[in-house]
């Protein structure tokens, strides 16, 4: 090629990255604008509670989610103490987004007074409740919190306030000293994370405007997934990318030839890494949580935009740096200096690895199959069942506290109640299934006329009575009707977020599903339950279709049907532990409550698909050498030439993956864990021990039904003595 190409073609690569990062840099700061952390983008499609939300502004006028302001005393509150709370409740009333505040309730016990705030669930809840508490102070002798839904969705959203800033800043900071550490260059761990950092400012420019369009649904979980897994998926391909470069360089070809020789052979297995991985991220597609499905196509996009840019703009930067990118450890011709120097046994880490695995082959398997099946066995400690929303957040949470404040002087489900959309002719038996249920303490009516916006109604002689549900001597009102339906306000017994509730609601969908078809139940506590259902049924039915698309994607890559099924089993032996002791780490070092039914299929997907990128960055050099060598010898050179790559690859995965943890939430420090441990378990476990060796037991009948294993069984048949005996190979080998 004419030299100006040679230099023009890399140069507009990198400009056209320039450009699309410099668009994509500022959306960083405006990502609230098309973000939402509220219940709704995380209900499942289906549920019934999913279908009493979309009706609520039917019933009410207005989209409000209710926030709860509790204030408590030691003694019985005097008139001017209750006075104090009647102007608060006027001066919060006063605020922007706010609707009609109730007047002050009072408590029996006569300790502690609660105030109804409705809030517009479509403005700023969270600066909302900010202002809402900035009024809400001690006051002779009182302490007063905000809670409710509202409450606890502003903490939640106060939680994922340090993804934009302090979960990058961790995550490229871990990231790049780690690079600094496996280069020992100062040029190009910037180059690598340039790679990283424009892959994803162009993947959030091109997820914004998704759902800016309302395409795709974008939260705090979903936002924090994304940036780690880019981040690590980008950097893990320009790993490969880089060490295909270096080797070539050392080799003596020029920059260009380099290049060239660098993209051919890392482009399939970057290819086939990001495809299983995008594959395996759209079976969430299959789920029915509204957050799930858009998981899969948000990450995909981010796992593109990383393919595209490890085979781009990482190869257009080095073909302009050349060899003073490894500046000051410059690879040098006949002279090549390569992490994966394949030298004489006794010289290296990876040819002693290589020879280790190579002499004890079957020991080495059993037992680190063994050593993963013990692990394991914590699985059965594992609680995915759900948790209450009080614990989502870490650490201290106002609503947390206001919502125990609430149960100790009224009934614990004041606040958050079930709302329960009853039709109008089968009012009678629907409130006589409520009277009949000891988890049910009181029932109102939505009335739009009514002062208060409800009337409370009870059964007198077999009829419904409505009265005010407000101050002595308000008028009652009809309660709304739509579409001959009408809605039912049912406080529970029991805190909205406790297991007692969850199993209230599921007793009143029983007995309304007998006496009364047709009835809907929804509200935060039936949220829980159909979303906690809905995930169970998403982890059954979406991990063997990953399962399937995988080995699929394997045997395509592979041409094998045996080794990629080995593959496989190898990585959910390896998943099983990771989740074992994740499991006996949350109930015995960090005292979790328990975990959400998605964290398991979160695990499974990033691991499972990441974990076979490190099988494809494996077996393809394998593959490739054997070619050439025959099989136990190119799983000896495979394993030199890649065991640094993966190991740094997965040391930086881990580090991205770990930094999720500085965000307070209860699910992303739990993925953060299983996925950061079982990722350095893949590393130095399975694709170091437990696959090399399990390969050179079987020998060439790996590739079996291939071409490659009918030819290797016919012209080149290996003997295990003389293989065990085989010298590894030399630099000059590899090289060439």
């Amino acid at each position: 090629m004419p030299r100006w190409l040679r230099i023009g073609l890399p140069a507009l690569l990198v400009l056209i990255w320039v450009v699309g990062g410099s668009i994509g840099g500022p959306y960083f700061g405006k990502v609230d604008e098309v973000a939402t952390n509220d219940q709704s983008s995380f209900l499942p499609a289906s549920a019934d509670a999913t279908q009493v939300s979309e009706r609520l502004t039917d019933f009410t006028g207005a989209e409000e989610i209710p926030a709860v302001v509790v204030a408590a005393s030691d003694a019985p509150l005097d008139d001017a103490q209750v006075s104090a709370l009647t102007d608060l409740g006027a001066a919060i009333a006063d605020l922007d987004g706010v609707g009609e505040v109730s007047p002050p309730i009072p408590s029996e016990d006569g300790l502690a007074v609660q105030i109804f705030v409705p809030i517009d669930a479509s403005g700023e809840v969270r600066e909302i409740v900010e202002e809402i508490r900035s009024l809400v102070q001690e006051d002779a002798g009182m302490e007063a919190w905000v809670t409710g839904p509202a409450g606890f969705t502003a903490d939640l959203v106060a939680g994922f306030l340090g993804i934009d800033g302090l979960l990058l800043i961790v995550a490229l900071a871990a990231v790049f000293v780690i690079l600094v550490i496996v280069y020992r260059s100062p040029l190009l761990p910037i180059l690598v994370l340039l790679t990283s950092v424009f892959a994803l400012c162009v993947a959030l420019l091109t997820v914004w405007w998704l759902a800016k369009a309302d395409i795709v649904v974008l939260n705090g979980q979903v936002q924090g997934i994304l940036f780690i897994l880019v981040i690590g998926a980008a950097t893990d391909y320009a790993l490969l990318y880089t060490a295909r470069y270096r080797e070539a360089v050392g080799s003596g070809l020029s920059r260009w030839d380099a290049t060239l020789r660098a993209w051919k052979g890392a482009v399939e297995p970057i290819i086939a890494s990001g495809g299983t991985v995008i594959a395996g991220l759209l079976c969430l597609l299959l789920s029915d949580l509204a957050s799930n499905k858009a998981l899969g196509p948000i990450a995909s996009i981010g796992i593109a935009f990383s393919m595209l840019s490890a085979l781009t703009f990482l190869p257009a930067l080095l073909a302009l740096f050349g060899r003073t990118a490894f500046w000051p450890f410059i690879p040098r011709t006949g002279a090549v200096d390569l992490p994966d120097d394949p030298a004489a046994p006794v010289r290296g880490l990876w040819p002693r690895q290589a020879r280790f695995v190579a002499r004890r082959a079957r020991t080495v398997w059993i037992a680190s199959t063994v050593v993963l099946l013990a692990g394991a066995a914590g699985v059965l400690q594992l609680n995915a069942n759900g948790v209450p929303a009080s614990d989502l957040v870490l650490g201290a949470s106002e609503a947390r506290d206001g919502q125990i404040a609430l149960a100790e002087h009224f009934p614990a489900g004041s606040g958050s109640p079930a709302s329960i959309i009853v039709p109008e002719d089968r009012l009678t038996d629907a409130l006589a299934v409520l009277e009949d249920s000891p988890g049910v303490s009181s029932v109102a009516a939505i009335a739009a006329d009514s002062p208060t916006g409800q009337v409370s109604v009870t059964l007198q002689d077999g009829e419904p009575v409505f009265a005010a549900a407000g101050p002595p001597g308000a008028p009652a009102a009809a309660p709304t009707v739509s579409e001959g339906d009408v809605l039912l306000s049912a406080t529970l017994t029991d805190s909205a977020d406790s297991l007692a509730a969850e199993e209230t609601v599921r007793d009143l969908r029983e007995d309304f599903a007998e006496s009364v078809p047709g009835v809907l139940i929804g509200g935060s506590t039936a949220t829980d339950v159909d979303t906690n259902d809905t995930s169970i049924r998403d982890r059954t039915v979406i991990i063997p279709v990953i399962l399937v698309v995988i080995l699929v994607i394997l045997m395509l890559l592979l041409r094998s049907v045996l080794a990629p099924v080995l593959l496989i089993l190898s990585t959910i032996v390896s998943f099983g532990t990771a989740l074992g002791v994740s499991a006996l780490v949350f109930n015995h070092v960090f005292d979790f409550p328990g975990a959400d039914p998605a964290v398991p299929l979160y695990g499974f997907v990033f691991l499972v698909a990441l974990g076979v990128d490190y099988n494809i960055f494996l077996m393809s050099r394998v593959r490739e050498e054997t070619m050439q060598h025959g099989t136990r010898q190119g799983i000896a050179r495979g394993l030199v030439a890649t065991g640094g790559v993966i190991t740094s690859a997965g040391l930086v995965l881990a580090a991205t993956f770990a930094a999720l943890g500085v965000i307070p939430i209860l699910f992303l420090a739990q993925i953060a864990f299983i996925v950061a441990f079982g990722v350095l378990l893949d590393t130095f476990v399975v694709r170091s021990l437990l696959v090399p060796a399990l390969a050179h037991d079987i020998g060439p009948a790996i590739w079996w039904p291939s071409k490659l294993w009918r030819r290797e069984r016919a012209e080149l048949p290996l003997q295990r003595s003389a293989d065990l005996e085989a010298p590894l190979p030399s630099r000059r080998d590899l090289r060439e």
